[in-house]
């Protein structure tokens, strides 16, 4: 391995400015994670507490192994879905250990709107599915909820459908699902235990029905108590919904832990040697220094490898070929690891050593880091003549067919095919972390508001009408304005386009997490990736 060395003042007065620019950016994130972490009002707080009920955070914390990590996921999902119920959801989702396996748990926010489900807490668990089915994790459903948030139905009906299927899937490929039902589990929520591999309702609370007393009498006039339709006694004596019946939370969640020690899991592929791992050689905490909270300033995306691999140890591959991507390998928290990382617009060079770099990666069996920060594939005469296409794609093509884990880190710019050609979301890969400074998009918002003006004035032009300049600039102000609110962290991660916005100090913690998830199960490499032009 090659040792990288800073070349980075981390103490001038431009790297202290930066550092006060990024820790303004957290602050801001400290307020939106806050706000994820709202439980509901405190009269539905105080009602649950009078019922002797637990908050959906505590029964996650008491189904974990005690001082397990926890990687809560997509915790801005809706943050900024002004239509719906707040940052994060109904559900508290991540990844944990159970009995020292890892497993997903997903806790429904039952003081929060009931539990009930919008459509972003909706997309949330789809992509939770995909994590779990992805990283085979076996999963605990900590439930109570009212189902669809029925102004939502129409959107999120056909998505509903498609949960029930994972669930099923996941339990053919031996991943499972244990679910504990603490109150109401309605409707399409009534399914969730009803398809989980183990079920188990909690005594004198749990209440599990796809109709409730006022649909029943409406639909068949039967008169019917919520105990007699769905009550957890009846499940465990008549139906046999409930496989097991809680005398309260504590015993559901101790029984849920107690059938983990008999749930198979995938064997991990790496167990890393605690005592040799190598801390960074520098300061985490200088990452706040060196990466560029203005994304139009560059910097050399090494200075924030060395501050997050083992050593700061790097092989570089091809250093002096394609300079705008940095690609090699490394150890991260003892993993096995290979950097695809750019240092500006992708040129043909920096597509075909990337390209040829994936195959390696391939070959050897070794995950991928894309570190993101590019306004994308280099345009212009001479580059199109060189092939910037056929090159680029490439690139695409590799990433593409790939088949060893993908990891992607937001860290500056990401824009157009770039994006594509560094694994971003569409690319699916297995998790997607954002810094509050990247940014996101077709273009760069003052690219976008030029082009567009550009083809105004040639369509006034086409017409024969003067272009009206007062009217114009209004127009290119109102749409940078628009385009960067747009390609912001927080939208981004309202979206669901990345997995969590993270404080760039915690780097290191959330990859080497991420690894351990991914070497938790066999990782091979593809031996074809189809046709590319040469």
């Amino acid at each position: 391995m090659g040792r990288l060395r800073s070349k980075v003042n981390v103490n001038s007065a431009a790297a202290q400015a930066n550092r006060e620019e990024m820790l303004a950016l957290l602050a801001d994130l400290a307020k939106h994670m806050e706000a994820s972490r709202f439980q509901g009002k405190e009269k539905h707080i105080a009602k649950a507490r009078k019922r002797d009920k637990l908050l959906a955070r505590e029964r996650l914390e008491l189904v974990l192994d005690q001082d397990s990590p926890f990687l809560e996921l997509l915790p801005l999902a809706g943050l900024k879905n002004k239509k719906g119920f707040g940052a994060g959801g109904t559900c508290v989702s991540g990844i944990g250990l159970v009995q020292g396996k890892l497993c997903m748990i997903n806790s429904n926010v039952g003081t929060r709107k009931g539990g009930s489900i919008d459509y972003p807490t909706m997309a949330k668990s789809l992509r939770i599915n995909q994590i779990t089915l992805e990283n085979s994790l076996p999963t605990i459903n900590l439930v109570e909820s009212g189902g669809a948030n029925l102004p939502d139905q129409a959107k999120i009906f056909n998505y509903g459908g498609r949960s029930f299927r994972d669930i099923t899937q996941r339990s053919k490929e031996g991943l499972t699902t244990i679910s504990i039902v603490f109150g109401n589990a309605t409707a399409g929520g009534a399914y969730i235990p009803g398809m989980s591999d183990f079920s188990i309702f909690q005594k004198q609370s749990a209440k599990v029905f796809l109709a409730g007393p006022p649909l029943v009498k409406m639909a068949t006039n039967e008169i019917a108590t919520d105990e007699e339709l769905g009550g957890a006694e009846m499940h465990a004596t008549v139906s046999g919904v409930s496989d097991y019946l809680a005398e309260d939370e504590y015993d559901g969640i101790r029984i849920a832990r107690e059938i983990m020690r008999y749930v198979k899991v995938s064997i991990p592929q790496c167990i890393p040697d605690q005592e040799n791992i190598k801390e960074p050689l520098f300061d985490p905490e200088e990452i706040l220094n060196v990466v560029s909270v203005n994304t139009k300033t560059p910097f050399d995306v090494r200075e924030l490898i060395m501050r997050i691999v083992d050593g700061s140890d790097f092989s570089e591959f091809k250093s002096g070929y394609g300079a705008t991507l940095v690609t090699g390998f490394t150890h991260l928290h003892g993993y096995k690891l290979g950097i695809i990382a750019n240092n500006g617009v992708i040129f043909s060079e920096s597509a075909n050593k990337g390209a040829q770099f994936i195959q390696l990666c391939n070959k050897n069996d070794i995950p991928i880091l894309f570190i993101h920060n590019t306004t994308g594939y280099m345009v212009g005469k001479a580059y199109e003549e060189g092939g910037i296409i056929k090159n680029g794609a490439k690139l695409i093509n590799a990433v593409s067919n790939s088949t060893v884990p993908h990891l992607t880190l937001m860290v500056g710019n990401s824009y157009g095919a770039g994006n594509y050609g560094m694994n971003g979301r569409s690319y699916d890969p297995r998790f997607l972390f954002t810094y509050p400074n990247a940014k996101i998009g077709v273009m760069g918002s003052e690219q976008l508001a030029g082009v567009m003006e550009i083809i105004q004035r040639g369509t006034a032009k086409k017409h024969g009408i003067p272009y009206d300049e007062k009217q114009g600039e209004m127009l290119k102000m109102m749409l940078i304005q628009e385009a960067e609110s747009k390609s912001s962290a927080w939208y981004s991660s309202s979206e669901l386009w990345d997995d969590g916005v993270i404080d760039p100090r915690e780097t290191r913690n959330y990859l080497g997490f991420a690894l351990a998830v991914v070497y938790n199960q066999r990782i091979e490499g593809t031996e074809g990736y189809g046709v590319w032009r040469h």
